[in-house]
């Protein structure tokens, strides 16, 4: 059973997927699935190109924004803010607890000029806090409204 978890209407969050659990996605409606987790982080983890056929045969898109120890970039975030205004349904993001997940979601939707206490509020609601990321939410935040 998946841990798929609601920030909004349009963004699931999740701890690592197995391709058994694309079909699940599927069901919910997810049109794209976005990895936050490089390959190989850890032993045992399913590969990227694994997910991508099982999320692609599901009639799915799929796409890769691994997030490593360096943390976040803004072509980072840059690329989920695009995806996300692209995407034709949900969008479920994974990484290995979703936590880096929901942090680049949360700063995606700052750039993008939502309220950085709504999107925490959002996260809090499904367990997660954007702490480390607020002051880059706020400095997006502010730059969307000029």
């Amino acid at each position: 059973m998946s841990e798929f978890r609601k920030l909004s209407d349009s963004f699931y969050a999740s701890p690592q997927v197995t391709p058994q659990e694309i079909s699940e996605a599927a069901a919910m409606g997810i049109a794209l699935v976005v990895n936050n987790r490089p390959d190989d982080e850890a032993p045992g983890q399913p590969a990227s190109a694994d997910i991508e056929a099982a999320t692609r045969a599901a009639g799915m898109d799929y796409l890769a924004i691994p997030v490593g120890s360096s943390g976040f970039s803004e072509p980072q975030v840059e690329k989920l803010q695009d995806a996300l205004a692209a995407a034709q349904g949900p969008v479920l993001g994974f990484c290995r607890s979703g936590t880096r997940s929901t942090l680049l979601w949360a700063l995606a939707q700052a750039r993008s000029g939502e309220d950085p206490e709504t999107i925490g509020a959002a996260a809090a609601a499904a367990g997660y806090d954007v702490a480390p990321v607020r002051p880059a939410m706020d400095m997006f935040a502010a730059r969307a409204r000029g």
